[in-house]
């Protein structure tokens, strides 16, 4: 082959290999720039996520319970701060920050390649820190509670990742949880980010506000009552649960339990107890509806000590016989048993899991128990007895203070709420608590007469203690023996009350419990005063979910005591009170009673108004109840009352506590 020969192969060979390079970065060019092109973005970009704000979880009147931070979390790099010479300053940055000795020891070892510091901290603190070259902050969000261990306990937790544990946090995990954004975050040859202003980015969105039924105010009082009931009996715990008949709120829910920790769960809703005497309401409102007994009706109860069935049946309060009412009043075991034996086993079984026992509430919470309610295929020979005493069946604390509403709302068993709204971003409502029916438990005529029947068991019966000086309360004691391991324990007792108020129109349903109380055992003793303190304290708050105006109509000026609707009236054995005076708008009353008495003697007319300057609202308003006035709160610069300390005025008249906000 000639020298020109293998020039020219050479040329051609040139041409297809330029040509064949000119079709190949064409082809990747023109066909595959895109892929390439955004492999080249990965390599230079990196997307961080934005963490998504967690939802609020607030009270009914808006008192954050759970609510989300942002802070920054420290990462550092601290060969990169060593090539810029910033380790002396690191060091002396985190130790003004607060770091553990250890940390700083850690963030400022050029041995290391990367150290993250536990914890975070708040972004305008560390400003200092992350100006540092090699340092690395990375939002997290922390979620910040409120101090109280039951509310926690109601609430839940999250863990670091923002994941929930438990509690509401967990059950309504799919409405609190925000969704995550990102930002697209240049780097440079090395991996370090550096800003990048145009880089695109998706915002975050943040999680709805989940809005309870819970007033703190009334969770305040009754953990405070809690807390003071155990310490006066002994009690190894208990609960308190407040919940508004009407819709069926649950306004407080307080539990304490030895040892406990705020990772527990809400003992009202999962530990079920024998509810012993305040069982027996529900009894006699089935007897009355379906005819078998009427509340006059007199039963032989033997002098208070009864064998049947190969066991001996006592009562507390002694008497030959005692009619349906009185059985209630005065909580007799006989009464309630012989009354009882009425109905037949499938009615008693339907009465029970009619009023909601042995069935779960549905609340929005990760753990609920359903108690216990024995199909009557497995009774015993003695357990419709022991049933229509309250034991050998379980209830939690909330079903029994949903039963007890029925008594309030005129015989309707309601769903028990914890959610009252749901609201997105913007703030409008996605979801509002509407009362919800389960069934109808009495007529509105039998819940008003066991109305009037509980009303008697606190005027004159076994929970005298409950009585408030100007409201009418209804309520029942119970006093049960304790289980351990299935059997019962010699001197360990569960004392109860459930308690409604006021009487005539019921704004609370309270139900106290407390476990194994040393100081006295009996519900009407240890568990009424812990009702009346929590009524008490209520009254006098400004912002605890009672209609003061309708509080004020079932106010009794003193001497006065209200009318309890579906009590049975003038007859033999009751006594009556002479007509108020003219002007003070209140109505005749009727007190029952086991045997005829004197009226009680008048109270004096008038009285000067207490001086409560510089008193705490709520024992101001406490004062002002306590001498027979009837309150109203409103807002104002100077504090005092109208009329002035010291004006004499009539008792039961309206007084206007000046309270500054």
């Amino acid at each position: 082959m000639t020298r020109p020969d293998r020039l020219r192969i050479v040329s051609i060979a040139l041409g297809l290999f330029a040509g064949a390079l000119v079709l190949r970065a064409g082809y990747v060019q023109l066909w595959q720039g895109g892929t390439w092109s955004r492999r080249a973005e990965r390599q230079h970009f990196a997307d961080a996520d934005l963490p998504a704000p967690r939802g609020r979880i607030v009270d009914a009147a808006g008192f954050p319970l759970a609510e989300s931070r942002e802070l920054v979390q420290l990462r550092v790099a601290p060969r990169e701060v060593a090539q810029r010479k910033g380790t002396a300053a690191l060091r002396a940055a985190l130790v003004a920050l607060g770091v553990a000795n250890e940390w700083v020891a850690r963030a400022t070892d050029r041995r290391r390649e990367w150290v993250e510091i536990p914890g975070g901290f708040l972004p305008g603190d560390v400003a200092q820190v992350t100006a540092i070259w090699g340092v690395h902050p990375r939002a997290i969000m922390e979620r910040v509670l409120a101090p109280s261990p039951s509310v926690r306990r109601l609430v839940g937790h999250v863990n670091a990742d923002g994941r929930p544990l438990d509690g509401v946090e967990r059950s309504l995990d799919s409405l609190l949880a925000g969704v995550k954004g990102s930002a697209a975050v240049a780097r440079d040859a090395r991996g370090n980010r550096l800003a990048a202003p145009d880089a695109k980015s998706v915002s975050a969105r943040p999680g709805r506000q989940v809005v309870l039924t819970i007033n703190h105010s009334v969770q305040d009082i009754a953990e405070r009552a809690l807390a003071d009931a155990m310490r006066r009996t002994g009690a190894s715990g208990g609960d308190i649960v407040v919940m508004d008949p009407a819709d069926g709120a649950l306004l407080a829910l307080a539990g304490a339990r030895p040892g406990a920790t705020e990772a527990g769960a809400v003992t009202a809703f999962t530990e079920p107890y024998e509810p012993g005497s305040t069982l027996k309401p529900f009894v006699a409102a089935r007897l009355l509806e379906l005819g078998r007994a009427r509340p006059d009706e007199v039963m032989n109860v033997f002098g208070g000590q009864w064998k049947v069935d190969g066991r001996t049946i006592t009562d507390v309060h002694r008497a030959a016989a005692l009619s349906l009412r009185d059985v209630i009043k005065y909580s007799s075991n006989i009464g309630i048993v012989r009354f009882g034996a009425r109905l037949s086993r499938p009615e008693e079984f339907s009465l029970l899991r009619e009023a909601g026992f042995g069935a779960r509430a549905g609340l929005p919470y990760p753990i609920e128990s359903s108690g216990r309610l024995p199909a009557p295929a497995r009774w015993s020979r003695t357990t419709p007895a022991s049933l229509l005493m309250g034991y050998e069946l379980m209830v939690t604390p909330v079903q029994l203070a949903a039963a007890y509403a029925a008594f309030a709302n005129g015989g309707e068993l309601l769903r028990p709420a914890l959610v009252r709204e749901v609201r997105d971003a913007s703030g409008r409502a996605t979801f509002h608590h509407v009362r919800s029916v389960v069934r109808r438990l009495m007529s509105p005529a039998i819940a008003a007469t066991v109305l009037s029947m509980l009303h008697d068991v606190v005027d004159g019966g076994t929970a005298a203690g409950a009585e408030l000086k100007v409201y009418e309360v209804a309520g029942k004691s119970g006093t049960a023996r304790r289980t351990e391991r299935g059997r019962y324990v010699e001197g360990a007792y569960t004392a109860s009350f459930v308690g409604l108020f006021p009487a005539d129109r019921p704004q609370y349903v309270i139900v106290v419990k407390l476990d194994n109380p040393r100081d006295g055992y009996f519900g009407g003793k240890v568990a009424a005063p812990v009702f009346k303190q929590v009524a008490e304290e209520a009254i006098a708050a400004r912002d605890a979910s009672l209609d003061l105006g309708q509080l004020a109509q079932s106010a009794r000026p003193s001497g006065h005591p209200a009318h309890v609707p579906g009590h049975p009236g003038r007859g033999e054995g009751y006594a009556f009170a002479a007509a108020p005076p003219a002007d003070t708008g209140a109505v005749p009353y009727v007190i029952a009673l086991g045997a005829p008495r004197p009226a009680p003697a008048p109270a004096p007319s008038q009285r000067p108004v207490p001086d409560v300057r510089g008193v705490p609202v709520r024992g101001a308003v406490l004062a002002l109840h306590e001498a027979g006035f009837r309150v109203q709160v409103v807002d104002g610069s100077a504090p005092g009352t109208m009329p002035a300390a010291g004006a004499v005025v009539r008792t039961g008249s309206l007084v206007r506590l000046v309270a500054p906000r």
